[in-house]
């Protein structure tokens, strides 16, 4: 039997189409996952690896905000050999939120 301990389970992705608005606000009301955000729509797509984001949070943490992000349909995430790439689900985001992300991703005042 092959040993599965070194192998990470895939992360489970929810589409924005099945997300609601109170979902995707939470997600967006954290600092951090806005930094998380604002990252991931300056860079292409699956680029960022989870471990190269400046956010001043620990392994444990970092995982939860992304899970949060999956779950609310503005994140998806691959693995690739020992790194978990990401990219901004923007277009999908868009057609079911049209503007919220516009609003997230502006210069802050």
């Amino acid at each position: 039997m092959p040993d599965r301990s070194s192998h990470r389970a895939e992360p489970v992705h929810t589409h924005p189409d099945a997300v609601r608005i109170e979902t995707a606000l939470a997600a967006l009301a954290d600092p951090v996952r806005i930094q998380l955000v604002r990252e991931l729509a300056g860079s292409a797509a699956w680029t960022h690896s989870c471990g190269s984001f400046r956010v001043p949070v620990g392994k444990a943490a970092l995982s939860h905000h992304f899970a949060v992000l999956r779950a609310a349909g503005l994140v998806e995430q691959r693995d690739q050999g020992p790194k978990r790439l990401n990219r901004l689900r923007r277009e999908e985001f868009d057609t079911r939120f049209p503007g919220l992300l516009h609003l997230v991703l502006r210069e802050e005042a």
